[in-house]
């Protein structure tokens, strides 16, 4: 390759690194997209955006999109908004979800309630079209003994005002739950409860239960009530069944205080018995017994076991 090819090849990739870095940094294909759109973006704040490392598209088409809907945006807040970490196109189309929906909805909320890991979208959809939330089988006792097992089903809307900051659905199912637990367990009777769904579903909703929320509740709704185990009576058996073994244990503590009493008895008789060779050889050697009243006396003796024996046989 002579110097002049050589020169001109290197003059073309130089002009095509030009070029690609112009198109980077220069944007025309969205800018001319925007300029038909009726949306005036200069070209400098376009390589502005690349400077600041902020995606032109991820601006401008939400910016659109805005602007065909008739909502006035500012560039600006949405590069803000953008380099926080927030989804602009999920805020814009928000905005554009409760305009159409006559909700009051201004940027700064919108913004925040995205920063805040909350889906701004879903929050205005769910605004419009309310949420069912079927709750987990709560188990509770009557005061009758007989356990209820209920579910609930809770319809919600999204409160717009407190998204930020609010709680959220899994404190609307703790709270439903134990509204559900405590009106079951204030009740007389388990038929009542089966009888008298309604009751309980308006007790619970009557607690005010989305207070410091992010949804308002609208309705409380008993899905299914079932008939569980008769708690009452297991503690009853529980309870006979413990007097049982107190009873059984005192009996037995009674038996052994029996027993060793018995052997203590035997004791004394056997050490009484012990003294009485003793007492005759004292009474031989005093004279008070004869040798003859002794053989007498032994002779009795055998005679009396010689008949015992013969009455045991």
């Amino acid at each position: 390759m002579n110097p002049g090819s050589f020169a001109l090849v290197v003059f073309a990739v130089i002009v095509a690194v030009v070029v690609m870095l112009l198109l980077y940094f220069v944007p025309l294909g969205l800018w001319v997209t925007a300029i038909f759109s009726g949306v005036r973006v200069k070209i400098g704040t376009l390589i502005g955006m690349r400077l600041r490392k902020v995606v032109p598209s991820a601006i401008v088409r939400p910016l659109i999109s805005a602007t065909k809907a008739g909502i006035d945006l500012d560039i600006g807040q949405m590069e803000a908004h953008f380099l926080a970490g927030g989804d602009v196109d999920r805020v814009v189309k928000a905005l554009i979800s409760a305009d159409r929906a006559n909700i009051d909805l201004p940027w700064k909320r919108a913004t925040a309630i995205d920063l805040a890991g909350r889906n701004v979208l879903e929050a205005v959809q769910m605004s419009v079209n309310p949420r069912v939330i079927d709750t987990p089988r709560v188990a509770a006792v009557a005061k009758d003994g007989i356990q209820v097992v209920a579910v609930a089903r809770v319809t919600v809307r999204a409160n717009i005002d407190r998204l930020v900051g609010g709680a959220g659905e899994e404190t609307i199912i703790a709270r439903v739950g134990e509204g559900t637990v405590s009106s079951i367990g204030s009740a007389d009777s388990h038929k009542w409860v089966l009888e008298n769904p309604d009751a309980i579903s308006t007790r619970v909703l009557e607690r005010g239960l989305d207070q410091g929320t992010a949804f308002e509740i609208l309705s409380i709704d008993i899905a299914d009530v079932d008939i569980g185990r008769n708690v009452g009576a297991e503690l009853q058996m529980a309870q006979a069944e413990a007097d049982k073994n107190i009873a059984q244990a005192r009996a037995e503590e009674r038996r052994a205080m029996a027993v060793a009493e018995e052997q203590e008895m035997r004791a004394k008789v056997t050490a009484a018995e012990a003294e009485v060779p003793l007492a005759l050889a004292e009474s031989l050697r005093s004279g008070n017994l004869g040798v003859m009243d002794y053989y007498r006396m032994q002779n009795v003796q055998a005679d009396t076991e010689m008949r015992t024996s013969i009455a045991d046989g």
